[in-house]
């Protein structure tokens, strides 16, 4: 009798080591300590990412090579948005002293989930003090590598 491995399918619950990333380097690595569990199609992964998995066997590993814009879609600019210092202030951390650079948390305005902004440009002039994010995913545009091991499948 032979038995087959479980194959990844739309709504399959998985658990899973995965590193993503692009040319500047990883943005998620989870092979050096607990594995990921995430249901697919939950938004967990992004659908492209996602459809890489469809079809693979338990205990896989592969990595996946995808062109540029295909993981995250392109770069969108008008995802670069300037928000008043004051937004910051009340939305953030409080005890913060943020930097360029720094990636910060904001309530959804139904305050049920989390998005986040790259802070790329402080600005202080006439119209005020502001601060500019960056709204894209930071692999949006950009080739990324998708590496995965797949540890189970229920």
């Amino acid at each position: 009798m032979t038995t087959t491995s479980p194959l990844v399918q739309a709504g399959s619950f998985l658990t899973l080591h995965y590193r993503l990333a692009g040319p500047a380097g990883e943005i998620i690595n989870t092979f050096g300590g607990q594995p990921a569990t995430l249901t697919l199609g939950t938004g967990a992964l992004s659908p492209a990412v996602e459809a890489y998995l469809l079809g693979l066997p338990e205990d896989s590993r592969t990595t996946f090579e995808l062109p540029a814009g295909v993981a995250f879609g392109q770069r969108n600019p008008d995802m670069l948005q300037w928000m008043a210092r004051k937004v910051l202030t009340d939305m953030g951390d409080k005890n913060a002293e943020y930097q360029v650079g720094d990636v910060v948390q904001f309530p959804t305005p139904d305050g049920q989930g989390q998005f986040a902004g790259a802070l790329r440009q402080f600005r202080s002039d006439a119209k005020g003090e502001a601060v500019l994010f960056d709204f894209n995913h930071p692999l949006a545009g950009q080739p990324v590598s998708f590496e995965v091991h797949v540890i189970g499948i229920l």
